[in-house]
């Protein structure tokens, strides 16, 4: 290998790396809570590390944030008021203001230095949303924001780290429940579960705690390149069942009429995501039938 090559490499799991070379890197700083790293790609444009692991890259991360924004919003059909635990990075909150329904965005993130380098290092993926007039920022631990807050929202979306360090207290039933709490009626809650092949007890985890708490609990994919390991999940809880049965049709007149400029979501890709492979049906069933 070139003395002068930089590789950045995963370390989220014990016996399985991925390294991606960089040409430079931009920022690196340990913040109050977390190690932050932005670099340069060739292949992946500007990509950013926390504590080690990949969070994005400017190459896929539409994937990602397009699931995790217009699943729940396009399902729910008259969204107004959006709750965003972590979500510093901005790419969420970019997708989810493409929604002219929206009426505001409450953005709870736990480290400030992370939006403050977003803004200043990521700049071409939050593109002004931080300063959006319908949009708050809650500095703090969002596990206290959702047991604390006395106000309610449409949908509520978890885009957080994988569950160790600053991100484990938002994988927890408590954590959940008081999610449930602010939900209006009929709202859903869409969270970051991981990549079920490596990651299966997270999604097990996680859909053992919904079906104590939602009438209808399941998950639905996606795949991002840059997440070793294929399709990555998303948490879905509502009360509403009828949100995750919408005729491709609804969803059809309604991604239309957000004139959503998308690279990823379709309304046809929407319907599909909830089809899971046996493996990871298997997961999801198997929660259903553990006691809470």
């Amino acid at each position: 290998m070139d003395a002068e090559e930089i590789w950045l490499t995963e370390t989220l799991y014990d016996d399985v790396r991925m390294s991606i070379k960089v040409d430079r890197v931009l920022f690196d700083s340990q913040t109050e809570h977390q190690h932050l790293v932005v670099a340069e790609s060739e292949r992946f444009g500007r990509m950013f590390t926390l504590d080690g692991v990949t969070q994005l890259t400017m190459a896929d991360e539409f994937v990602y944030h397009e699931m995790l924004a217009h699943v729940p919003i396009l399902a729910h059909g008259a969204a107004r008021d959006i709750g965003i635990v972590g979500g510093g990075d901005g790419g969420l909150v970019e997708e989810v203001l493409k929604h002219s329904t929206v009426e505001r965005v409450t953005i709870a993130e736990l480290d400030a230095g992370v939006i403050d380098f977003a803004r200043t290092h990521l700049g071409d993926l939050s593109r002004g949303a931080f300063d959006d007039p319908r949009v708050e920022i809650v500095l703090g631990d969002g596990a206290d924001f959702v047991a604390t807050t006395d106000r309610h929202f449409d949908v509520i979306v978890v885009d957080s780290t994988d569950p160790i360090g600053p991100g484990a207290a938002l994988f927890t039933s408590e954590f959940y429940a008081n999610c449930k709490r602010v939900l209006q009626p009929g709202g859903v809650l869409v969270t970051q579960n991981g990549v079920p092949f490596f990651q299966p007890e997270e999604l097990q985890s996680t859909m053992r705690i919904f079906n104590g708490l939602f009438a209808d609990a399941t998950c639905y994919l996606g795949v991002v390149p840059t997440y070793v390991g294929g399709f990555m999940a998303f948490g879905w809880g509502t009360d509403d069942g009828g949100l995750r049965t919408v005729p491709q049709t609804t969803l059809q007149e309604r991604f239309d009429a957000a004139r959503l400029d998308t690279r990823y979501y379709t309304p046809e890709l929407h319907k599909a995501s909830f089809a899971l492979p046996r493996f990871i049906g298997d997961i999801v069933d198997g929660a259903r039938r553990e006691p809470v």
